[in-house]
């Protein structure tokens, strides 16, 4: 099946939107869920709560579409659940505008035919709807209608989420060397400029940038896109991404030279892993601390059955390990500002800089030698 750019858009944006509203209230969201194009849109944890997340987004909130819509989704994250075996369902209807009696009707037909399923409703009027346990504090009522101006436009609530991180990364690639980071490098005068450079849609990109201008980090007497006050805009940053990342300690089955197995195993992977952390920042030429395991960044953690990975183990507590693979919570940034170097493909000076911080193998000391010779001179003193 074929979505339209516009159907595909308002599909992104909805992922996007419902996925900010999670991590908005102190949910884990998995954007790239292992086997997502068979599988759930997304995966949120709360404690012991898990929830697989099929989405689906409508133009119109009539009742007679977004029913249909919602039966569908109900049978498909009951499917995704099942199959991540720990998951509960959730089905979520994203329409651009929503009234209380649709709520209503839903809870109606909820209560009816699929008691014991999760459902939400969510709209850019503001509304949200959500039905299971431990979901109603994501409820909202709609904005109120204003006699003046235009609707205020919905922000996403968080400022720093994957797609934000990969924009904020093409704002600022003119003033980084393309050596250190992989991006477009043009200047843009508008939001459909920046979405189109940056691969993203107009709505995502149009949210973004309105929350920085909101937060004062955009200059409105420039003629092009600007940054300002990016001391506190890094600094905001750097506490953002301060979340533990899923990650697994692995050896190499067979003994050899360390570099060569990490650079064979990268490049057997290429574009489904990359270099991070510290030997990262060795690559970029930006080395200051050693006799720290190498770092891979994946996608989704490999299983013991993939056969990509079939020349390493988990390494046992007792062992020290050959390298760490680690789960990129925020994907998109990650891997399309990567840049090659040698035939591998590593992370790029910003992701080092936010991954090595608060290492306690000595990150701050590598974070303000990447700061001093890299970052400075675009921050700023």
């Amino acid at each position: 099946m074929f979505l339209s750019s516009s159907s595909q858009n308002r599909s992104e944006d909805a992922l996007a939107l419902i996925a900010d509203l999670f991590e908005a209230h102190g949910w884990v969201v998995d954007r790239s869920p292992e086997h997502a194009r068979r599988g759930p849109n997304l995966m949120v944890r709360s404690g012991a709560q898990c929830f697989a997340i099929e989405v689906k987004s409508l133009a119109e909130g009539r009742a007679d579409r977004v029913i249909p819509m919602l039966s569908q989704a109900i049978l498909e994250a009951q499917s995704h659940a099942l199959d991540a075996g720990n998951a509960q369902p959730l089905a979520v209807i994203s329409v651009e505008s929503a009234s209380q009696s649709l709520s209503k009707r839903l809870e109606t037909f909820v209560e009816k035919y699929a008691p014991n399923v999760a459902v939400g409703l969510v709209s850019k009027n503001g509304l949200r709807y959500f039905r299971g346990a431990g979901l109603e504090e994501l409820n909202a009522e709609p904005e109120e209608p204003r006699w003046y101006g235009s609707l205020p436009s919905i922000q996403p609530a968080n400022l720093f989420s994957d797609l934000n991180q990969w924009m904020l990364k093409v704002l600022l690639a003119p003033d980084i060397p393309d050596h250190l980071l992989q991006a477009p490098r043009q200047r843009y005068q508008n939001g459909s400029e920046l979405a189109e450079a940056a691969k993203v849609s107009a709505m995502s990109a149009s949210r973004f940038l309105q929350q920085l201008r909101n937060e004062g980090y955009l200059d409105d007497s420039s003629r092009y896109l600007a940054l300002v006050r990016r001391q506190e805009l890094f600094r905001r940053w750097r506490s953002a991404v301060i979340r533990s990342s899923p990650e697994m300690s692995m050896r190499f089955l067979i003994r050899g030279t360390i570099q060569k197995q990490v650079s064979s195993l990268l490049a057997s992977n290429q574009g489904e892993s990359c270099l991070a952390l510290f030997w990262a920042a060795e690559a970029l030429g930006l080395g200051h601390v050693s006799g720290v395991p190498p770092y891979v960044y994946v996608p989704k953690l490999p299983r013991p059955a993939d056969k990509k990975w079939r020349a390493l183990a988990v390494a046992s507590p007792s062992d020290k390990p050959d390298l760490i693979v680690r789960q990129a919570l925020s994907p998109k940034s990650v891997f399309r500002g990567a840049v090659h170097h040698n035939g591998l493909i590593v992370s790029d000076v910003i992701q080092v800089w936010l991954d090595v911080a608060n290492h306690p193998s000595r990150g701050e000391e590598q974070a303000d030698l990447i700061y001093e010779k890299a970052l400075r001179p675009i921050v700023g003193n």
